[in-house]
């Protein structure tokens, strides 16, 4: 175990970056702790962000409540959409899709999920697909969408990445962070204790601080460069290392949900904004390379092409500690999980609630910086896992991508959720994942993985009964459905896009 040496009390935070990752820690610090703190963020117009983080998921609809923020103008500044899942194409097998949807399907009963009830229904010819039962699925694929009382429709957002900083800064500034331009030269840490002191910047200007945050990107500046904590690198479970990003015009309306195509050697993302559409490739260049993969992006859009195509470099996996010291790394500093499932903005989020949650006021303490990095593992590795299923389960074989990722050893935790789904249709959430039950049912059905039997209460039900309790469920979610309006035109009635 790493000791932290003692210290004062944090009354100084630095945030070392800006981009969604440095933004939204200074919105959410500053929006919970800041009369009591000052808070110096630091970026250079001259560093661009990576700013594909455009899709979403529904934790970020309870960030943004629990700084106060308004949705109709965080919308409109964002030029942001609703999103309801991600619609998978090409992933289990060619020509085939699914949804993976933010929604609960069915009910449960407390000894036994929902797909135990429909997997019985199934065996006897009662029920229809699995995603008949569940009303945002239903919604994404028929395009409609309207907030429903008691927040009954489950969503969350498509939007611009670049705008989403600059709404931040604006709020971050009118609770008191204080924003730096420049180029960090140099982080000087103290030579006994090896927490950082300060920041100097290329004009000379030197920022102290008590607490450093490290939103640097890729670079790892503070943590890596500086303090020299170590990367955990998981490419050998997620093969791709690369992605190439481009924007288009829109040409039709905006759907509410995240297109994710299976490619040769990745897969393509379309993430429909206001007023254009974000898409890309991410890839395995050891699978193909750089041009064949742009090729496959450039060949596959749909509307006119605003910018050109621009190409990401990365490599999964975690920072061995992302808390270390006096310094707390937070979005790419912290680790890279490919945007499958959309968690990267969900990561930063949950760093910021967990550092706030154990902040130093009084002065770090081992006990504390061990707690957070022990949460933030578990995390991140549980949505590793997540993602590594829909490269694992699969019945492609077609190109040596495929093939490599079917026969791959993937993490024990991994293997035995999907030992124990095929074998019982049972799934259990544990610690901090983020995903539910209804997640992991949907994307192992999906994959095409289905299981070999269904617990005992699901066989209480006669056939009558079990057709009863199905029927009700989908006249249910086709009632409400059918009273939905198009998302497109909610959207232009309830957040139409400010001006750029």
């Amino acid at each position: 175990m790493q000791e932290t040496p003692p210290n004062t009390a944090v009354r100084r935070v630095v945030i070392a970056g800006g981009g969604t990752a440095g933004w939204m820690a200074a919105a959410g610090i500053s929006r919970t702790l800041g009369p009591m703190l000052d808070i110096v963020l630091v970026e250079s117009d001259e560093i661009p962000t990576v700013g594909v983080g455009e899709a979403t998921i529904p934790t970020l609809v309870t960030f943004h409540r629990a700084l106060g923020l308004d949705e109709r103008e965080f919308m409109a500044a964002t030029q942001a959409t609703f999103k309801l899942g991600i619609r998978f194409a090409d992933w289990k097998a060619r020509g085939e899709e699914y949804v993976h949807s933010f929604g609960t399907t069915g009910k449960d009963h407390w000894s036994a999920g929902f797909q135990h009830f429909w997997h019985r229904g199934r065996s006897r010819g009662l029920a229809g697909d699995y995603g008949d039962y569940c009303l945002e699925l239903r919604a994404a694929l028929e395009d409609r969408f309207a907030h429903l009382p008691e927040n009954g429709l489950n969503y969350a957002f498509h939007m611009d990445a670049g705008l989403y900083a600059r709404y931040l800064r604006r709020f971050s500034e009118s609770h008191g962070v204080r924003r730096i331009e420049g180029r960090i030269a140099e982080v000087q840490a103290d030579r006994a204790s090896g927490n950082i002191e300060a920041l100097v910047l290329a004009s000379g200007e030197r920022i102290e601080g008590d607490l450093f945050i490290d939103c640097t990107g890729f670079r790892g500046l503070l943590i890596e460069q500086a303090l020299g904590v170590g990367y955990e690198d998981w490419s050998h479970w997620l093969l791709c290392d690369s992605a190439i990003a481009v924007q288009t015009a829109s040409v039709g309306p905006a759907v509410p949900y995240t297109r994710s195509t299976a490619r040769e050697a990745g897969w393509q993302w379309r993430i429909p904004l206001q007023h254009r559409v974000g898409n890309g490739i991410v890839y395995a260049s050891r699978y193909i390379d750089d041009a064949q993969a742009r090729e496959t992006l450039l060949a596959n859009l749909q509307g006119e092409r605003l910018v050109e195509p621009r190409t990401i470099r990365f490599r999964p996996g975690q920072r061995e500690r992302t808390w270390h010291g006096n310094c707390v790394a937070l979005g790419l500093a912290s680790g890279f999980l490919e945007p499958l499932e959309s968690t990267s903005i969900h990561l930063i989020q949950r760093g910021i609630i967990r550092l706030l949650q154990l902040f130093p006021a009084a002065g770090i303490r081992q006990t504390d910086v061990d707690e957070y990095n022990r949460q933030s593992r578990e995390e991140i590795e549980s949505i590793r896992d997540f993602v590594i299923l829909h490269y694992k389960v699969t019945d492609r074989d077609d190109t040596p991508f495929w093939r490599a990722c079917r026969e791959m050893q993937v993490p024990d935790s991994l293997a035995h959720r999907i030992a124990l789904f095929a074998d019982s249709g049972r799934v259990f959430r544990e610690g901090f994942e983020l995903f539910a039950e209804n997640s992991w049912v949907q994307v192992m059905l999906g994959q095409g993985l289905v299981p070999r039997s269904h617990h005992p209460t699901a066989d209480l039900m006669d056939d009558a009964e079990l057709s009863r309790f199905l029927g009700q469920i989908r006249e249910r979610v086709a009632r409400t459905l059918a009273q939905l309006p198009a998302h497109e035109t909610y959207v232009r009635g309830y957040c139409p896009a400010a001006p750029v």
